[in-house]
């Protein structure tokens, strides 16, 4: 039997499943390398002690030989996203305002996760509150990318990627507001997806209605097994509104086999800038869709994308000020907030009620013209991230191609098309550059079409070997 950390979920459940492993050979296994190699990247945090995490699994092992019944999840190591409450583990949000908070709860995925079987070790690190698409924070430090320790692992979701290229965890769940599950699988070669806005529930804060920009979801070394996590995760819960029932997703083996269009939106008809090498590489990934069958060609949405960043950034300033207004007013813990998320409370509290409609109407025309654009393609292709990784001991790049950045997230610009319109979207790799660092590329599918979009990635996966690949760590 090869190493479990070198396995796939899916293979894992299967030797657990034949009994060719236990899940306290797996937990070990997975320990074992944390300890060697996470001190180096820094991707998980707030770990569980060993012989408590050993002793569960062996209690799993205990049930299996009994034949209880097993979850989708069953004896598998999971680490938990640490803007997620796990009852019992700390959760610092990346707050120094929370850096001893221990929750008496489980959000709604993370009780789903726990009831499919999974064994939560720990935590997967995140920048504060979540703000940029680069992991560092005061309390645990920054995630470094297993691909190139001096480089950034990506954000908010970077812990999670980084965990997973690393072979520390064979499974990890992330959000997405800005790209924050797309970022990190580009940087970090592996696999994440936003599914459509509701398909997963989440515990609200005080606004369960107004903020439908963000939405948790699954990260994973292969498609089939980020099907595996969405499957846990998803389906109508009545303390999420925005929720809706799903059932189960299965991938259409034969998808590629129907062929169809898709569409290239490049740099949006050069309103982007990139990194040089970037839509390069990502142009020569284009190329598998088309040895698997699929007419690709260059499409350019009729729209006013600056239009479309002035509603985005006035909705994510006006929602983040709505939510962080308490920490922010109170002289005692303003200080304790990083400068993006002053930033935008400063921003969004300048926001008046006309603006806020404003870009809802806008955020509904562009809703409007991708469905025009569906019309003539099945799928639509961009980059996940419009440079390489950076050095990790930057907040964030303040120029691309000689064009200036002039906000904190203005360098991932690429990724609001999907956030804005709801729409599923897998972040899939695109290969390395000349010196070895990862890049992806988004396949975004029509509203609802989760199943489709996860189809073709696999069918794409299935053409590539970028997966199979591993860092170059001892």
């Amino acid at each position: 039997m090869s190493d479990p950390t070198s396995l796939s979920l899916t293979n894992l459940l299967k030797a657990l499943k034949g009994r060719s492993l236990t899940a306290e050979e797996i937990m070990v296994s997975c320990l074992d390398r944390i300890e060697r190699i996470n001190p180096d990247i820094n991707a998980l945090v707030s770990l569980r002690p060993r012989e408590a995490l050993i002793a569960e699994a062996r209690a799993r092992d205990a049930e299996a030989s009994q034949d209880v019944a097993r979850g989708a999840l069953y004896g598998v190591p999971v680490a938990i996203k640490d803007l997620s409450e796990a009852k019992g583990i700390l959760c610092t949000y990346g707050s120094p305002l929370f850096h001893d908070y221990v929750p008496d709860f489980d959000d709604i995925q993370v009780e789903r996760i726990r009831a499919a079987g999974a064994i939560i070790i720990g935590k997967t690190n995140t920048p504060e509150w979540g703000f940029g698409s680069h992991s560092y924070n005061p309390v645990f430090g920054a995630t470094r990318n297993p691909w190139d320790l001096s480089r950034s692992a990506g954000g908010s979701s970077g812990g999670a990627g980084a965990a997973l290229a690393a072979r520390l965890v064979p499974i990890a769940d992330g959000s997405d507001m800005m790209g924050s599950l797309r970022n990190p699988a580009a940087f970090n070669n592996v696999v994440g997806f936003r599914p459509s806005f509701g398909r997963i529930p989440a515990l609200p804060g005080r606004d369960a209605y107004l903020n439908q920009l963000a939405t948790l979801g699954p990260m994973g070394r292969s498609v089939e097994d980020v099907v595996t996590l969405l499957n846990v995760q998803s389906g109508f819960d009545p303390r999420d509104p925005a929720s809706f029932e799903s059932g189960p997703l299965t991938l259409d083996r034969d998808i590629a086999k129907k062929r169809g269009r898709i569409g290239w939106l490049g740099d949006f008809g050069g309103h982007l800038p990139f990194e040089p090498g970037v839509l390069e590489l990502n142009e020569k990934a284009l190329g598998v869709f088309e040895d698997i069958g699929y007419a690709v060609e260059p499409v350019k949405v009729d729209f006013d994308m600056d239009r479309l960043w002035w509603a985005w950034t006035t909705l994510r300033s006006f929602f983040t000020a709505g939510s962080m207004r308490d920490y922010y007013e109170d002289p005692g813990r303003r200080g304790s907030l990083k400068p993006e998320i002053l930033y935008e409370v400063r921003s969004g509290l300048r926001i008046n009620a006309a603006d806020v409609y404003e870009a809802s109407a806008v955020r509904t025309a562009w809703y409007q013209a991708l469905l025009k654009v569906f019309e003539r393609f099945d799928y639509l292709v961009a980059p996940a991230a419009q440079i390489f990784p950076f050095d990790v001991d930057i907040p964030w790049p303040r120029e691309i191609a000689g064009r200036h950045m002039d906000t904190y997230h203005r360098w991932m610009e690429v990724v609001i098309g999907p956030s804005m319109a709801g729409l599923p979207v897998a972040a899939l790799p695109a290969g390395f550059s000349a010196q070895g660092l990862p890049n992806g590329i988004q396949l975004i599918g029509r509203p609802r079409a989760d199943a489709a979009v996860l189809s073709v990635a696999a069918a794409y996966e299935a053409a590539t070997d970028w997966l199979t690949r591993v860092p170059p760590l001892s």
